[in-house]
């Protein structure tokens, strides 16, 4: 439980952060919170000669409105998010999400950038950002780019961040005023990963479903984007044969691992039950 030896780096930019990165090349390795990491470190199976932290890099740590869209720096904590009225305000079902994460100490360390970067198809933001369709900015030796979250993950713990680069920040759309929001997630005990869960954004008119979106967290290799799921219940009013449908689409999709949680059928199953749980409470709040 004692990590390897490593030499500790503490840049105060995001340029200077890139150019360590490109210099210590495979031997290094970008710190963030650290709740991933380090405990792959303790156990060996990660054994970087150099950790580059990026906590102080203040320009990483913000909460900003820009025009329509929510700008969050990576370095920002989970506990930040809870205490910013503009997540309140603007994404609450951000701040629903970060209270199910962990217990209060992890997200006073645990990071945005973090969590989504990381590419753990058991965290939560993940699945977050692509039911709210976010982009993530990423700086490297060549300079920034923008990838969207839709695009970012291509399987366990693998992602379109290239060597050397680093996610900066996270753009969200806000939704229009007035829609509905609701993360589902079932957990074995307080702080544990998810067994299932499913995120949910959707607007009402006339009692139906005017638009939706529907993310799933640790139920594939990566989070998923449930599309066939949330066209299921596009026109519906959300009664039990259109939950039904949306349910079955969304499984059909699924493909967890068998481990403590559960056999692959169990996981399924309750993942199944998790968007229909979503629909209802995001209809319920939209109404």
């Amino acid at each position: 439980m004692i990590p390897g030896p490593f030499t500790y780096h503490r840049p105060d930019s995001v340029a200077d952060a890139v150019k360590l990165l490109v210099k210590l090349g495979d031997e290094a390795r970008a710190l963030a919170g650290g709740h991933s990491l380090i405990p792959m470190m303790k156990l060996r199976l990660a054994t970087p000669d150099h950790l580059v932290d990026l906590a102080g890099i203040d320009v990483l740590k913000r909460i900003a409105r820009d025009g329509d869209r929510i700008v969050i720096g990576a370095m920002t904590t989970q506990h930040e998010l809870l205490a910013s009225e503009t997540i309140a305000s603007a994404l609450p079902i951000l701040r629903e999400a970060a209270l199910l994460i962990a217990d209060p100490q992890v997200r006073y360390r645990g990071t945005v950038g973090g969590n989504v970067a990381n590419g753990d198809p058991g965290n939560d933001m993940p699945a977050l950002m692509l039911t709210l369709g976010a982009d993530y900015t990423l700086q490297g030796p060549d300079g920034s780019r923008s990838v969207a979250a839709s695009e970012f993950y291509q399987g366990a713990y693998f992602t379109a961040l290239e060597p050397s680069e680093i996610l900066t920040s996270v753009s969200i759309p806000v939704p229009p005023a007035g829609h509905g929001y609701a993360y589902e997630k079932l957990k074995r005990k307080i702080g544990d990963y998810a067994t299932a869960a499913a995120a949910v954004v959707l607007t009402m008119a006339g009692g139906k479903v005017a638009t939706c979106s529907i993310g799933l967290t640790n139920l594939a290799e990566t989070a998923l984007l449930a599309e066939g799921a949330a066209q299921a219940v596009i026109g519906a009013t959300l009664d039990d044969a259109s939950l039904k449908k949306a349910a079955e689409a969304a499984r059909a999709i699924m493909s967890p691992a068998g481990d403590g949680r559960g056999p692959p059928e169990y996981r399924k199953h309750v993942g199944g039950i998790m968007v229909e749980r979503a629909l209802k409470r995001a209809a319920a709040v939209a109404r």
